[in-house]
């Protein structure tokens, strides 16, 4: 497969957690040249080598990697910087520079890239902290019940920040999120112009290589990234969202066991796959399919 690619064309992959994206862009970087680029929105985060399943430095010194680890807790950051992050690394690649292979498992990301995204305004503080407050208190599904009817049926009903992301934009531009998306401007990097390759996971397989690879990350320090970002941590900011840091974090207040801890983290690992999954099925039809395994 990686033979028949245009060595100058951009790649993009996408797929599900611990299904072998970053090994392949490794594969297609060391074959025939390019920059492997980060697409996964807890990757991004300095805390989380380990438990956001970075590539090792290791694996980072066979190939030029880039918009990993790059911003630190407390940032703002969104599919919006991602996008802009890109755009120069799009812009370099068609000044001559090294072809990029964008890698990755948040979903919204890849569509924005290859199908646009909406110029919605910035959420005001205010209406974030009032989003928090009734997401912690009521629930997402008080906020759902609020959403126009367009958006609710487009949004992953079952990702409370999803859920709380349409909120916001309704609330704070009096438009449904549906309806700002309707008026999306063209893709920085249209499908046509890229090779799209997204991996297609046996659910089997891919719910044995998530459990073996968390117990890898607690042997390779998850517990002590944990520990290490105790003195800040807020279960409600972005990169507080990656898989297993609440657990472990639990466990290091004394609040479950380790055993409990690594249960509920692989399981919630399995249900984050299990949502990645249906969302490569779903907005990826047009994508080339690799099986694994």
């Amino acid at each position: 497969m990686v033979e028949n690619l245009e060595e100058n064309r951009p790649v993009v992959i996408g797929g599900a957690t611990a299904s072998g994206k970053s090994a392949l862009a490794i594969a297609i970087a060391k074959a025939q040249g390019g920059v492997v680029v980060n697409a996964d929105a807890l990757q991004v985060w300095s805390c989380w080598r380990v438990l956001s399943a970075r590539p090792s430095p290791a694996e980072e010194a066979e190939a030029p990697h880039l918009l990993y680890g790059h911003r630190t807790p407390g940032e703002n950051y969104s599919v919006g910087h991602w996008l802009r992050e890109v755009a120069q690394i799009l812009d370099a690649h068609r000044a001559g520079g090294p072809r990029p292979i964008i890698v990755g498992g948040t979903g919204l990301y890849l569509s924005a890239l290859t199908e646009g995204l909406a110029d919605i305004p910035a959420t005001p503080e205010a209406i974030r902290l009032e989003a928090n407050q009734r997401r912690a208190t009521e629930g997402a599904e008080a906020l759902l019940a609020e959403l126009d009817p367009a958006t609710a049926a487009r949004i992953d009903t079952l990702n409370p920040m999803r859920i709380q992301r349409a909120w916001e934009v309704q609330r704070s531009t009096g438009r449904g999120l549906a309806a700002w998306q309707d008026d999306t401007p063209p893709p920085l990097l249209p499908r046509d112009q890229a090779h799209c390759l997204v991996i297609e996971a046996d659910r089997d397989w891919l719910a044995k290589r998530i459990d073996r690879r968390f117990d890898l990350m607690l042997e390779q320090g998850a517990i002590d990234e944990a520990r290490a970002v105790l003195p800040y941590w807020d279960p409600q900011a972005l990169w507080a969202k990656a898989i297993g840091a609440p657990e472990l974090v639990e466990h290091l207040l004394s609040r479950m066991t380790l055993e409990e801890a690594r249960t509920l983290a692989q399981a919630a690992s399995r249900q984050y796959a299990k949502r990645q999954r249906t969302w490569f099925r779903s907005r990826m039809k047009l994508w080339h399919k690799i099986p694994r395994p």
